[in-house]
């Protein structure tokens, strides 16, 4: 896909390192990340320094051990390093740099409307989240995503109060920056380089989206601007940013790009989650998974073998909503209600649906584990493209704020 400046659109991600990954994080992210990859230029990132605004208390050594242990979960569940760029989030430091900056212009009001700020707080009690790390981290994830220029960011729901507060972020600093000397000058000349019929249109449909508020004319204006030929890159984003009533863009407003996160039951039936210890992770013992599966509840109303239940009150029922097709889950609502067959009948097809598609995240990791150094070269090279693509958005944000005197 190709974004108004006729560059591949960039979708930019990341996951904390806190442990290993479950099937969870492979049905509600990976999954889609492996889609993203085809259609994107992805820059997939392990947030670091994330995982210490609530974990800053846990034993520092085991960083590492997460930090490889997840690129090799990504690897082995089907990203493609040649397709997208990997990272790690501290070895880029114009994550740092441009994080400062942001917030020496972020009202702490926008910072403590995010929802999730004291919903986290109220679900992880147990740990001080009182810091100003935890208070600004929506700052810092809006730097990852702000630095790479992306367009789109892969979100559930729940996440979607954040990219609006990024693009909030972004708006406040064009509105503050954006606006280089002369600005309104350079727009007028670069409008007279679009000829007589361009430059009228151009007004025309700049008129009809700052005073009527027409979304259709402000996209025809940015098509129209895109595909002219007479004017330079730096000409065409400043009439991008003329045409909003602002200045240049310096910084792009990302959208959020929905995505349907599996909510899948644990081995307890409750939500599959670290905190609940009740995962089947990515790359587990197959042992584990098929004894785990065994002995997972079931309907409550199914005491007996031949008790009918309902797959409604099941929790390996969800289950079967994600790896079974439309034969197999008929075959079970029909089965339990009647009563047909049991619950380690109704299991079994699930069983062997998981341990098919973990056969092949196992055979994707052989290489990796038996050569870390692969991993180490994926993570390097990866660390080198995003630092060149950081610095060059960190070239144009220090000029904007003042600080490229020296």
């Amino acid at each position: 896909m190709i974004n108004r400046v006729g560059q591949p659109e960039r979708v930019v991600s990341g996951m904390r390192p806190t442990g290993r990954l479950h099937l969870g994080h492979y049905h509600g992210v990976l999954k889609n990340w492996v889609e993203l990859q085809n259609e994107y230029d992805c820059y997939f990132f392990i947030a670091d320094w994330h995982a210490l605004t609530t974990h800053y208390e846990e034993d520092p050594t085991l960083m590492g051990d997460f930090v490889w242990e997840m690129v090799i979960d990504w690897l082995a569940a089907g990203i493609d390093p040649g397709r997208a760029t990997l990272f790690i989030q501290s070895r880029v430091l114009q994550h740092a740099e441009l994080d400062v900056l942001l917030s020496m212009i972020t009202p702490l009001s926008w910072l403590e409307r995010v929802p999730s700020y004291k919903d986290q707080q109220e679900k992880l009690k147990e740990r001080d989240l009182a810091t100003h790390g935890f208070l600004g981290y929506p700052v810092l994830q809006s730097a990852d995503i702000l630095i790479y220029g992306a367009s789109k960011v892969p979100v559930g729901e729940d996440q979607v109060p954040h990219v609006e507060l990024t693009r909030e972020i972004a708006r406040r600093f064009n509105y503050l920056y954006g606006r280089d000397s002369g600005f309104e000058g350079k727009a007028q000349e670069a409008i007279k380089k679009l000829g007589k019929k361009g430059a009228k249109l151009y007004r025309s449909l700049q008129v009809a989206y700052t005073e009527r508020g027409d979304h259709e004319a402000l996209a025809k204006a940015r098509a129209f601007v895109e595909e002219h030929q007479n004017i330079t890159l730096g000409e065409k984003e400043r009439l991008f940013g003329y045409l909003e009533g602002g200045g240049r863009l310096v910084l792009e407003e990302p959208e959020a790009l929905l995505t349907e996160a599996a909510r899948l039951p644990g081995v307890d039936g409750e939500k599959m989650s670290k905190s609940y210890q009740n995962t089947i992770a990515l790359r587990d013992d197959p042992r584990r998974v098929e004894k785990e599966l065994r002995a997972m509840p079931t309907d409550p109303a199914r005491k007996r073998r031949h008790d009918p239940g309902d797959p409604a009150k099941c929790p390996v029922y969800e289950l079967h909503k994600v790896y079974s097709d439309e034969a197999t889950r008929k075959w079970v609502q029909a089965g339990c209600r009647s009563a047909d067959i049991g619950c380690l009948e109704c299991k079994q097809p699930l069983i062997e649906s998981i341990l098919a598609e973990q056969e092949m995240m196992h055979e994707r990791a052989r290489q990796y584990l038996e050569d870390p150094t692969l991993v180490r070269n994926i993570i390097a090279d990866g660390c080198e493209r995003a630092h060149v693509a950081a610095e060059e958005t960190m070239q144009d944000v220090r000029a904007c704020v003042g600080l490229s005197y020296y």
